[in-house]
């Protein structure tokens, strides 16, 4: 009986770490970069939407985006067809109306849906800002996507689109447009 309590507390031992792995692997993931933050901008013609914003600690500079369904808003038949479309709907406006684009747009998917992103130099009160304009389509609805950070461009578009590759906001996305 004495030689079987050092087997038995490896076991429990053994038990205890396997536990402890499976919970990590199994724990949703950490979104403690990300957080909302109220919809910034005054009334217009549609609904207010959902916004978001990540210290420079965790984003390597302050980013925030906000995103909107705007049902009933885009052609049917082509989606977003081109730049000049999307300067017009993906809100970037409404951060500033002093805006720039930097190069010509990207096709881009989002949550599944398929549109254009285009970059942007802001001229803001306490100086210049960079903005990611992007407009996602399904069916005859569109998704506008804007956002506003400090730093460079590629850092500002790579926190936004991994920020939207998330789970929970690709449902978000989703469920909006189909109007759940």
């Amino acid at each position: 009986m004495m030689r079987s309590w050092p087997v038995i507390a490896a076991m429990f031992l053994a038990l205890g770490g396997l536990s402890a792995v499976a919970g990590y692997e199994m724990a949703p993931p950490r979104a403690a970069a990300w957080y909302e933050i109220g919809w910034p901008f005054p009334r217009d013609g549609w609904h207010a939407g959902r916004a978001f914003r990540c210290g420079a600690a965790e984003c390597g500079g302050d980013v925030e985006v906000y995103l909107r369904p705007k049902l009933g808003f885009c052609n049917c038949d082509s989606g977003v067809a081109d730049d000049d479309e999307v300067d017009r709907v993906s809100d970037v406006d409404m951060i500033s109306p002093r805006f720039v684009p930097l190069k010509a747009g990207d096709a881009v998917a989002v949550a599944d849906m398929p549109g254009r992103l285009r970059a942007y130099d802001l001229e803001m009160p306490k100086g210049k800002r960079i903005a990611i304009g992007i407009a996602v389509s399904h069916r005859c609805d569109l998704m506008a996507v804007a956002a506003q950070g400090s730093g460079d461009v590629g850092r500002v578009q790579g926190a936004t689109l991994k920020f939207l590759e998330g789970r929970e906001i690709s449902a978000w996305m989703i469920a909006a447009m189909e109007r759940r």
